[in-house]
């Protein structure tokens, strides 16, 4: 999977808050990543692009500060992108299982395998905040809703297919780097929530592990 940069910029917003000039402590690191010179000083100009970043990615306060957050979520990023299309070369996701939905919730990837073949993905998704984590552990899918409204949330949840509890992947209108994170689900983008939802059903397997950065 290739996560462009310029993806994951976006525009800063014409009113946006005011520019901080306090040097964050990962100035170096996201300087880098955004393409920036990397002396490890703020400038206008590095305050701009960082708090563009935070402003697509739902980051606040969004003062473009090179704090622990907005490096948090680019180190994810980069680990997605180093993750390619072998997510599971570790072997952490079971390949006895046929065709098997794997979460790592430490890289924010999700992926469908079937033993060791890669059907699907890796995908970022975004899952569970501290306080209502994703579960781990092994798990399948029991219902599927395809337009499936939350009684407890008070929103769509379109392509939903619950695997534990009241726990499910479906798709999100947010960046899948919005943090704190989900109430728990797996969320994806619209097309690859459609996509899961026409590659698995009713009793396919998941399998869940990892740790969430900041949880």
């Amino acid at each position: 999977m290739v996560i462009p940069l310029t993806a994951a910029l976006g525009a800063a917003p014409a009113q946006a808050a005011s520019c901080t000039t306090s040097t964050g402590p990962h100035q170096k690191q996201v300087e880098k990543f955004l393409g920036r010179t990397a002396d490890g000083r703020q400038s206008a100009a590095d305050c701009k692009a960082i708090q563009g970043f935070q402003k697509k990615h739902g980051i606040t306060p969004t003062i473009g500060f090179a704090g622990p957050l907005t490096w948090q979520t680019m180190n994810t990023m980069i680990q997605q992108k180093a993750a390619g299309k072998t997510p599971n070369a570790a072997g952490k996701c079971p390949t006895d299982k046929g065709r098997i939905a794997c979460v790592d919730l430490t890289r924010q990837l999700s992926w469908v395998q079937d033993g060791k073949k890669l059907v699907y993905g890796p995908v970022p998704v975004r899952t569970g905040k501290k306080a209502t984590p994703t579960r781990t552990g092994a798990k399948k899918v029991y219902y599927r809703s395809a337009n499936h409204w939350s009684t407890l949330y008070k929103v769509w949840m379109p392509h939903s297919q619950f695997f534990d509890g009241g726990q499910a992947f479906h798709a999100a209108d947010k960046s899948m780097w919005n943090p704190p994170g989900s109430g728990g689900c797996v969320n994806m983008t619209r097309t690859d929530a459609k996509k899961y939802w026409d590659l698995l059903k009713n009793g396919d397997d998941v399998f869940v592990y990892g740790r969430k950065p900041g949880t």
